[in-house]
C-alpha cells in the first residue's frame, strides 16, 4: 500500500495551523524582550477644562480652585416668579357654545390651554379677559375654575 494522497485542503489547513504558531511565538518573544507595559496605560483618557475628552494629562500648574457651593447637582430651583401665583390671566381664542370648549391664551407664557364648559364658572365668549387655573390634562395643560375677569 502507499502513502495516503493529501488533498489540496488538507495541505491548506496544515500551512494556516503552522503560520499561526509561528506568530504566536513571535509575539511571545515580543513580550518577552520588551519591558511589561500595562494596558491600562493605553486605556486612560482625560477631561480638559473644556470637557473634551484627551490622551494627555491635563497640566497641573494651569489648574483652577472650585468652590464646592458653586457646584450645581440636579434640577435648579424654580424662579421665584413661576411659582408666584397659581391663578393665570388670559385672553379666550376660541370658544364653541354647541361642542363645548375652546381655547386661551395664557398672558404670561403665550402658551394656549385647553378649556372644557365643564371647568366654567361663568360663562364665556371670544376675546374676554379671564382668569383661571392651568393643571396637566391628559394631551396638555387644562384651564380649570375660568371665570371673567373684571377690574
Amino acid at each position: 500500500m502507499g502513502r495516503s494522497q493529501e488533498s489540496f485542503n488538507k495541505k491548506e489547513v496544515r500551512n494556516k495551523k503552522e503560520k499561526k504558531r509561528k506568530e504566536k511565538e513571535k509575539k511571545r518573544l515580543e513580550r518577552k524582550d520588551n519591558p511589561k507595559k500595562s494596558g491600562l496605560d493605553d486605556m486612560m483618557a482625560y477631561v480638559d477644562e473644556n470637557g473634551n475628552i484627551t490622551a494627555t494629562p491635563p497640566d497641573p500648574d494651569a489648574k483652577s480652585e472650585i468652590k464646592l457651593e458653586d457646584i450645581e447637582i440636579g434640577i435648579p430651583k424654580l424662579e421665584d416668579s413661576e411659582k408666584a401665583d397659581p391663578i393665570r390671566k388670559g385672553i379666550v381664542t376660541f370658544f364653541n357654545d354647541s361642542k363645548g370648549y375652546g381655547f386661551i391664551k395664557d398672558s404670561v407664557t403665550g402658551e394656549s390651554i385647553f378649556v372644557h364648559a365643564n371647568n366654567l364658572l361663568e360663562d364665556i365668549r371670544e376675546d374676554n379677559v379671564v382668569m383661571f387655573l392651568r393643571v396637566p390634562g391628559p394631551k396638555g395643560p387644562t384651564a380649570v375654575e375660568v371665570k371673567v375677569f373684571r377690574q
